[in-house]
């Protein structure tokens, strides 16, 4: 791009005057972005506003959130799926609270849990003015336009890669956190994926396949596999109590939350079972078809149940207080009636 003064200048005055009123900008504080950064990961920002919000009031703080049980926190970020990013912003916040001096480069943040290059980035630009360049998918996908680049990425990551060195060349250093929050802004209101809004963008002189009209098309991404998978699940209910399946710690995905149990781990081959409800989810790309089933077997059934240190007999009254995994949540509302 020969005029990056003038195209810094257009989006950074576009984001003071159309960029959307979020609650961690209109009080900016560091404590808000990072949780902010964390939550909007991989997740829209319309769905994790409520969230930061009800985060705030509870945990309002790094000290707060630092002294604060791992329960309370999977419950205060239910629904909002990829876990993990809850346990890394609470071990972070217990790492930050016993500093006597918070690092203020990308470098330094980037060796902190659940802190990633963009991450990293974002938190620094915003919070001290450091500069240093975001890169996520909406700024790949505005970078792609703007310099119509039709090569073809196995995926975002590289994607990503790919567009970092652009990213830099175009950062605003005198308001690097401006500058990146109005990249993403763009990418998120306007040069969206579907039918870009060109006519409204304050950068379309500079969109070199904006020129070509093949905006539509950019930036291109190799097909991803996605695989199928099914899962049988069991309804259970016994003195007003749910019988539900706590993942392990350890566990690859949801860790540490509920769920129904899995049927293989509890009912002997060839029990009763009856359908009572098929539903489905996506995980990354895995696509997995859910089949509730209840039972009239019981006898033998408790006393395996009782021997499996995994489940537990949740009272219904209690059921708000447990931390869930969002489509089973969702499912057992609709069960219960």
């Amino acid at each position: 791009m020969k005029n990056r003064a003038a195209f810094r200048k257009k989006i950074g005055d576009w984001y003071l005057r159309h960029g959307r009123a979020l609650p961690w900008r209109e009080r900016p504080t560091l404590y808000g972005t990072v949780v902010s950064e964390f939550m909007c990961q991989q997740t829209r920002v319309e769905t994790a506003t409520p969230y930061f919000l009800r985060w705030m009031e509870a945990l309002p703080n790094f000290s707060a959130l630092a002294n604060a049980k791992e329960g309370e926190v999977l419950k205060l970020w239910e629904g909002l799926g990829y876990y993990q990013r809850a346990r890394n912003l609470h071990r972070l916040a217990g790492i930050l609270s016993k500093l006597e001096e918070i690092p203020t480069t990308a470098a330094a943040w980037e060796k902190y849990p659940g802190v990633g290059r963009y991450t990293a980035a974002a938190i620094t630009s915003i919070s001290f003015g450091t500069a240093a360049a975001c890169v996520d998918g909406n700024v790949v996908r505005l970078l792609a336009r703007i310099e119509n680049v039709e090569k073809v990425f196995k995926n975002n990551g590289d994607a990503v890669g790919f567009f970092r060195e652009s990213a830099d060349r175009l950062l605003d250093h005198s308001e690097p956190g401006q500058h990146n929050q109005a990249m993403m802004e763009l990418g998120a209101t306007l040069c969206v994926k579907a039918a870009p809004r060109c006519g409204d963008c304050p950068v379309s002189a500079f969109c070199l396949a904006h020129k070509a009209g093949n905006q539509d098309d950019l930036p291109r991404f190799q097909s991803q596999k996605i695989s199928a998978a099914s899962v049988d699940r069991l309804w259970m209910i016994k003195d007003n109590s749910l019988l539900l399946g706590q993942i392990p710690a350890n566990g690859a995905r949801l860790a540490s939350l509920y769920e129904l149990p899995v049927i293989g781990d509890i009912l002997p081959a060839g029990a009763e079972k009856v359908l009572i409800k098929k539903a489905k989810r996506s995980i990354s790309n895995q696509r997995i078809t859910e089949n509730i089933f209840s039972t009239r077997s019981r006898g033998k059934l408790l006393s395996r149940i009782d021997q499996k240190k995994q489940l537990r007999w949740i009272p219904l009254s209690q059921l708000d207080g447990v931390a869930l995994s969002g489509p089973h949540r969702r499912w057992i509302r609709e069960l219960l009636g």
